[in-house]
């Protein structure tokens, strides 16, 4: 411990940033951007195939949704960010002047949409069929009673595992490196390289993501705590492990 030196991140990298410290912050800016920008793809994207995956009488639209789901998941994600990055520009011209953090984010919300997906699948399934009836016997359309009966209940079971995912969503935004996006883990690899104090330099890397996890858990946490519905959620929980 007596020989490291800490002192690194005040040299100057000889480049756009005055300092390593300024180097690394900025990295994290552009890996928390990236970590959220692509949980709301994710989000948007993984609710409304999860909803359809669920809805009566349309059996096309599950169909979709389950091609969806098995398409994203099981494909890797470094496989999928060199699709968008060189396969999709080729394919669709138009893409060949989005920007690398723009794809990054595409193949990463994408990605995690498949899995959320799928939580809110299991959400959805998890209530009791008498919901569905109900908003049915009032006189709600199929959209009307998915909005005001069966989502809210369905979000508030699957909170904690999206805690998972917004973690994950965040770890795997280290991959966005293979196209050259400045985030953490290129920020890491390079300063380590010029000055040669790896240990410093992955310690400060490893202390951004564990502040940001601790971020998203007490987060997510006063969103399940304010949101819970008092002797429903362990029920209908235990309910949807069968899905």
């Amino acid at each position: 411990m007596g020989n490291w030196d800490w002192q690194v991140f005040l040299q100057d990298p000889g480049g756009e940033y005055p300092s390593y410290l300024q180097w690394m912050l900025s990295a994290w800016g552009w890996t928390v951007s990236v970590a959220l920008l692509a949980l709301i793809v994710a989000l948007v994207l993984g609710s409304l195939i999860g909803i359809i995956r669920t809805l009566p009488d349309s059996p096309w639209l599950v169909r979709f949704g389950n091609a969806w789901v098995e398409l994203f998941r099981n494909i890797p994600l470094l496989v999928q960010i060199f699709l968008w990055y060189h396969v999709i520009p080729a394919l669709v011209p138009v893409m060949k002047g989005v920007p690398s953090f723009i794809l990054v984010v595409l193949a990463l919300g994408f990605f995690t949409s498949a899995r959320i997906a799928e939580q809110v699948r299991s959400g959805i399934q998890a209530l009791p069929k008498g919901q569905r009836y109900a908003g049915m016997a009032v006189g709600f359309t199929t959209p009307q009673y998915y909005r005001y009966v069966i989502l809210p209940m369905a979000y508030r079971i699957i909170i904690p595992p999206l805690t998972s995912e917004t973690m994950n969503i965040f770890k795997n935004s280290s991959v966005a490196f293979a196209v050259s996006v400045t985030e953490l883990t290129m920020f890491a690899m390079q300063a380590q390289e010029e000055t040669s104090r790896g240990i410093e330099v992955y310690l400060a890397v490893t202390a951004c993501y564990v502040v940001s996890a601790l971020a998203i858990n007490r987060l997510m946490a006063f969103i399940e705590k304010k949101t819970r519905v008092p002797g429903f959620i362990v029920s209908a929980s235990a309910g949807g492990g069968g899905h």
